[in-house]
């Protein structure tokens, strides 16, 4: 170990800003850093192990030898603080160490998350013994479900009607993990229960059964989103045969103008969807965190659905193909598109069957856009700047990065409330071809508008409870080199919105009307 690792490590945990130190060394870790936590380990009090652990998480996979050593050289407290560190860290530890702990430590938080992490069946019994523990019921049933032990599916049904709130939610979500149609006549007899949490068991309804009834749309409190005094979803589900599939069905479109229309969505396949992410290992909430999916695949996070949380996008990864773009009737249709009426929706069709069931708005835009390649350059970092308040402005613009170059507005889009927007890719915009986007550029220089295809919702949030703010969000889903070149020719890009309203979301707006209000400003 290199003489100077052990006085980096002491500078850090002496700094006045510990969290940037420890950021700092273990961004740029020397190769005896590893040794050097564990030399220091055992002689620290409990604070400093507290950072010791979180340091010895954060250096990943060439620290884990240490890592276990430590733990199993630890107790009580100690031991329970470098799980937690593991969970975090999504450390998956030997399933001999994990019994070993159970033994010594008794069930505590996060052994629980760390037997979900194993991946090993063999935690079932000890999990299940759980499902009536006041206090950590609720996280056993989500490890059962992530561990996919379906002999716990009816336990864990059978146990609905006791319960309440976030624990209610948990076990719902751990029926949803286990995939077993044994739960779907547990989950019916809640809805027939008509109790707060119908949103939730209508959620696992959907996943369990691959049905989607289409539900009325009235204010935020609508039963979608988790509120059904009137028994509707049980009246709804009753009545469906749930033994064979229904093909998709799209209502009529409604136009309201030439550029803007109406239209719902029964039974959509979601191939291409926002939805809930499975709950994070050490969470208390079943269900927080969301992602844009395609063709079943995380491309972007989301965030969470949270009226005080900022707007976020992270880039997870690309699919396996780019997003269903549809036949060429699409291509033909979107190629020189100047109202709703001819013929485009229609031609979209076989994509708008890929979404989920839903209420959708349909709003054809000319969008002057422009292309970033430089965080400090997109909104996603700008908005705090022009906040204003006392505090000055010293974030990494990183930290707000969603990953990968976009298009965005040129300007805010006008209204009281900072209202940004932004077009997110998916699909990586260097691989575009260079001859297409200049085929595409000459013809919009000659006056042509082809129009590019988008998912796109509104999130009208007030920030931490201070600031008020929106975003008009979209994912591209055809049109890439469309919007490439009229970026690069200086011309508003006409695009064609569909947002479906249940994805609108905001404290004042409600979810029907965050979409047209933030659209009718373009």
């Amino acid at each position: 170990m290199d003489g100077t690792t052990p006085a980096r490590l002491d500078a850090a945990l002496a700094a006045n800003d510990i969290r940037s130190a420890l950021l700092a060394l273990a961004a740029d870790a020397p190769a005896g850093l590893p040794a050097a936590i564990e030399a220091r380990y055992g002689r620290a009090a409990k604070d400093e192990q507290r950072h010791l652990s979180w340091l010895l998480g954060a250096l990943g996979e060439p620290a884990a030898p240490v890592f276990l050593r430590l733990l199993s050289r630890s107790g009580g407290d100690g031991a329970v603080e470098l799980l937690g560190t593991a969970v975090q860290r999504r450390l998956r530890l030997p399933a001999a160490e994990l019994h070993r702990l159970a033994e010594e430590l008794g069930a505590v938080e996060p052994l629980v998350d760390a037997m979900g992490l194993s991946a090993d069946a063999c935690f079932a019994p000890f999990l299940g013994g759980l499902l009536d523990h006041e206090r950590l019921r609720g996280r056993a049933a989500v490890v059962l479900g992530r561990l996919g032990t379906r002999e716990w599916t009816v336990p864990i049904a059978q146990r609905l009607p006791g319960l309440t709130g976030l624990v209610h939610g948990a076990f719902v979500v751990a029926l949803e993990l286990l995939d077993d149609p044994a739960a779907v006549p547990h989950l019916l007899r809640e809805l027939e229960a008509d109790r707060e949490s119908a949103g939730d068991v209508h959620h696992a309804l959907v996943a369990l059964t691959g049905q989607h009834p289409l539900l009325p749309l009235t204010s935020p409190k609508t039963p979608a989103n988790g509120g059904d005094s009137t028994g509707l979803l049980y009246r709804v589900w009753s009545g469906r045969q749930l033994d064979r599939p229904n093909p998709p069905s799209i209502g009529p479109v409604a136009l309201d103008s030439p550029r803007r229309a109406r239209f719902t969505v029964e039974d959509g396949r979601g191939r291409i969807r926002i939805d809930y992410d499975p709950p994070a290992p050490g969470s208390s909430w079943p269900r927080w965190g969301k992602s844009l999916r395609i063709d079943g695949e995380r491309v972007y996070d989301v965030g969470s659905g949270c009226g005080t949380c900022e707007t976020t996008m992270t880039l997870l990864g690309w699919p396996p193909r780019t997003a269903r773009e549809g036949a060429d009737r699409l291509r033909a249709a979107l190629a020189d598109i100047d109202d709703l009426g001819s013929g485009a929706l229609e031609a979209a069709a076989p994509l708008i069957e890929e979404l989920p069931t839903g209420h959708y708005r349909a709003h054809l835009a000319d969008l002057a856009l422009e292309r970033v390649t430089d965080p400090a350059a997109s909104w996603w970092s700008r908005r705090r700047e022009l906040r204003g308040g006392d505090e000055p402005y010293t974030e990494d613009p990183l930290d707000d990065w969603p990953g990968t170059d976009h298009f965005q507005l040129r300007d805010r889009i006008p209204g009281e409330t900072p209202t940004y927007g932004v077009l997110l890719p998916s699909r990586p915009l260097d691989a575009l071809d260079a001859g297409t986007v200049a085929r595409y550029a000459s013809a919009i220089t000659a006056g042509h508008r082809p129009a590019a295809l988008a998912l796109a919702w509104v999130e009208d949030i007030y920030v931490r409870a201070e600031y008020p703010e929106r975003f008009l969000v979209a994912a591209v889903l055809d049109g890439h080199h469309r919007l490439a070149a009229y970026a690069a020719a200086g011309v508003p890009a006409r695009v064609l919105l569909l947002s479906r309203a249940e994805d609108n979301w905001g404290p004042e707006t409600g979810w029907s009307e965050a979409f047209t209000q933030v659209t009718g400003r373009l």
